[in-house]
Parts: C-alpha cells; sequence; structure tokens
C-alpha cells in the first residue's frame, strides 16, 4: 500500500519570518530554506516522529492560544540546553526522565513553544 515516510516540511505564519528563520538557524541549527534547487535544504536524522492530535483545551503546549507545538529530537540534551542559555535564552528541564527519553522546553522569540527530546 502506498503511504506517507515522513514530514516534509512545517509551513506556519510569523510576524517576522526573516528574523524567526535566522533565530532557528543560529539556536537551533535548522538551516533555512535554500533559495534556489541546487542547494540541500536542511536533513533530519532518522528516528521517531510522533504525530498526535491534542484535545482544543490542553494545557501541554503552555498557552492555550497556541495551536502547535514543535518537538526536536537531539542527541545531547544538556548540551544544546547549554548552548540556548548561554544565549540568554530561557530553558525548562523536566526534572526527571520519562520511559522515552528526557525533554526540555523553551519559547522561540515570537512565543512558539519549542519542546526538546533526547530519546532513550
Amino acid at each position: 500500500m502506498a503511504r506517507v515516510t515522513g514530514i516534509g516540511g512545517l509551513f506556519f505564519r510569523a510576524a517576522d519570518p526573516e528574523g524567526l528563520a535566522v533565530w532557528y538557524a543560529t539556536h537551533l541549527g535548522i538551516e533555512r530554506v535554500p533559495t534556489d534547487y541546487d542547494t540541500e535544504p536542511w536533513t533530519q536524522d532518522g528516528g521517531p516522529t510522533i504525530f498526535a492530535p491534542f484535545p482544543q483545551d490542553t494545557g501541554y503546549f503552555g498557552d492555550r492560544a497556541q495551536q502547535w507545538m514543535l518537538n526536536l529530537r537531539v542527541d545531547d540534551l544538556d548540551g544544546v540546553v547549554a548552548r540556548l542559555r548561554a544565549a540568554g535564552i530561557e530553558v525548562r528541564i523536566e526534572p526527571e526522565p520519562y520511559p522515552n527519553g528526557r525533554f526540555a522546553r523553551l519559547t522561540d522569540p515570537e512565543g512558539n513553544p519549542v519542546e526538546l527530546w533526547q530519546p532513550l
């Protein structure tokens, strides 16, 4: 059976798309969209991807006005958090690991929630 093989992109509105693209590239290493077809786009490492609709009244994303949350897999949670904090970005690490890994939370400059996940 034909099937979807992965997420090909994440598209969302931003008040300052250029500035937000630079922030994600600078602080999280997610390269900006190429401006030509000869340049390779950012490519993620293979691994699990969770696709999970939540109830409208969930508090999991933080601000209930937020309609989405970006979860990024990382290979070294402590290292990524240290780099973000050194840049003055507030990050909250979940104190206890879960059976599926460790997590941390931050928000991007436009208030969008970002969760970092280091799978076990």
